[in-house]
């Protein structure tokens, strides 16, 4: 199982690892490693997977934070689950962006739930002691059918749905382990009526749907490809895919302190405002910490 955010963004890996470590100040050094003289006890620390888009996240809690008046520490482009969540278990890492599914599969890996509130509501007992979630957003990061917009209108697809009613089966584009996985050709037959091709298309992936190689391409959802390239992104109303919303993944005991700052973000962070932010990162090479200041001022969020 591919875990945190390495899974979908092979395509844009090795540029974007490079751009935010250069972006968080991270380039160097462990970022679970405190300077000496510089930690603060009452400081709240914020971390932040090796991941871009997960980064700015992680910047706009921060920020939030601190115009609430909050002493915060960042530590961001940790690494994996494998890295951070021990960080986040012992308390030297409060505060965390996180996804529901993706999580729930870390700590339970044999659940079967794949909707939005049932993944979110077994991540929430799934988790160990001393950790705790608040509440979870509506952006989502998280395998997604998507088609190109010429291809949705000639064939009237806006949900999964709909691909049953295609007199032809759609070529579908992939990453090489799609063939086998719940959601692929046998998950789209079974879940949706839909017959399927698959072609395993890995890094040109996006490149071949919009070439016409394929019809419908395996993406993650807040990929900026989606939006750059006007893709459209099928409704997927039976819970095929596994729901992985952003929720940030706290400390228990200080929980109460800043659910209240914290929520607020989640409650104005959408799947699209999410994939508008990786845009401005990937795209137009903002750096973190501008993308978020911009973000949490459009949206009213700064006093």
């Amino acid at each position: 199982m591919f875990t945190a955010r390495n899974k979908g963004w092979l395509a844009a890996g090795v540029v974007m690892v490079g751009a935010s470590l250069a972006l968080s100040g991270c380039a160097s050094g462990d970022p679970l490693e405190t300077d000496s003289g510089s930690g603060d006890s009452e400081a709240i620390v914020v971390g932040s997977q090796a991941y871009y888009s997960n980064e700015i996240i992680a910047e706009i809690y921060s920020q939030a934070l601190e115009d609430a008046g909050f002493e915060v520490e960042r530590k961001f482009q940790i690494g994996e689950r494998d890295a951070y969540l021990p960080s986040l278990e012992d308390g030297s890492v409060d505060l965390i962006p996180e996804y529901t599914g993706n999580l729930l599969q870390y700590y339970a890996p044999d659940t079967t739930s794949t909707e939005e509130e049932a993944v979110y509501a077994e991540l929430a007992d799934a988790l160990p002691e001393g950790l705790t979630v608040l509440e979870k957003s509506s952006a989502t990061d998280q395998d997604s059918y998507n088609v190109t917009k010429e291809f949705a209108d000639a064939n009237g697809l806006e949900s999964l749905e709909d691909l049953a009613g295609l007199s032809t089966p759609v070529r579908l584009g992939g990453n090489a382990e799609l063939a086998d996985r719940a959601y692929g050709p046998e998950g789209l037959l079974s879940v949706y009526g839909a017959t399927v091709t698959f072609e395993a298309t890995g890094d040109t992936t996006v490149d071949e749907l919009l070439a016409g190689g394929v019809d419908m391409a395996n993406v993650y959802s807040a990929d900026p490809s989606i939006q750059t390239n006007d893709l459209v992104t099928l409704a997927d109303p039976k819970g095929l895919f596994l729901a992985s919303n952003v929720v940030p993944l706290v400390n228990a005991d200080i929980a109460d302190d800043i659910a209240d700052v914290i929520n607020a973000v989640n409650a104005k962070l959408t799947p699209e405002g999410l994939i508008d932010l990786n845009v401005q990162s990937t795209v137009d090479q903002e750096s973190s910490d501008s993308i978020a200041t911009k973000w949490l001022t459009d949206n009213d969020l700064l006093k």
